[in-house]
């Protein structure tokens, strides 16, 4: 253990990007979850069909292969991303087509009596949406959304395909250059373990506060 005590700045480096990417990953995969649900609920059918099958690829093929896809595949046309982009870009999408699907069952779980009484009021169904609907929806979307963030934050691991050093990338290199595996492999485990546990304290927290307000 003496050799991961005497890298341990070389790890929390990794750690950060690895919460780099997470946190990136979960604003832009909450923003796509959201409009994608919405789409697939309130939208035309030509919109519904896209959303439904952007949702199917996504949830259908590996989160490795849509890496390689963005990372290596988008080069042939012309369009080059860095690693860390192409890192976000994936995850993002990925989990975003997880959180429509949490999302969409999240609103359609909101009694259909608190939109007519929004629309009773004169409410628009966008501001119906906006002021009734979602936020009980985001209260309901809670726990399933966070098991989606926390599961995010280990397949980071997979980023370590493209060249970005999060963690697992970053004991590799370690092995590679002490020829010991144990060691490293075990400490990023706690350090991934440790992650998940203060995320799900947050998500808690939020949770509790949610419950609170209504």
């Amino acid at each position: 253990m003496e050799l991961v005590f005497e890298n341990i700045p070389f790890f929390l480096k990794g750690a950060y990007y690895t919460l780099y990417v997470t946190v990136i990953s979960m604003f832009f995969a909450f923003i796509i979850g959201v409009l994608v649900a919405i789409a697939r609920l309130k939208g035309p059918m030509w919109l519904r069909m896209i959303a439904r099958f952007y949702v199917s690829i996504m949830r259908g093929t590996p989160l490795l292969v849509q890496l390689f896809v963005i990372y290596y595949g988008l080069v042939d046309y012309g369009v080059t991303l860095g690693s860390l982009t192409a890192a976000c870009l994936g995850l993002s999408l990925n989990a975003g087509a997880f959180l429509s699907e949490t999302f969409r069952g999240a609103i359609q779980a909101v009694p259909k009596g608190q939109t007519e009484a929004a629309y009773a009021t004169g409410m628009t169904p966008a501001q119906a949406m906006r002021r009734i609907i979602f936020p009980q929806a985001v209260r309901i979307a809670i726990p399933p959304m966070g098991n989606t963030f926390i599961g995010m934050l280990k397949e980071t691991s997979l980023v370590a395909a493209i060249g970005v050093t999060e963690l697992l990338r970053s004991a590799q290199l370690l092995v590679s250059q002490y020829a010991v595996n144990m060691p490293f492999y075990l400490a990023i485990g706690v350090i991934y373990w440790i992650m998940s546990i203060g995320f799900s304290a947050i998500l808690e927290q939020v949770e509790r506060r949610l419950a609170r307000a209504y």
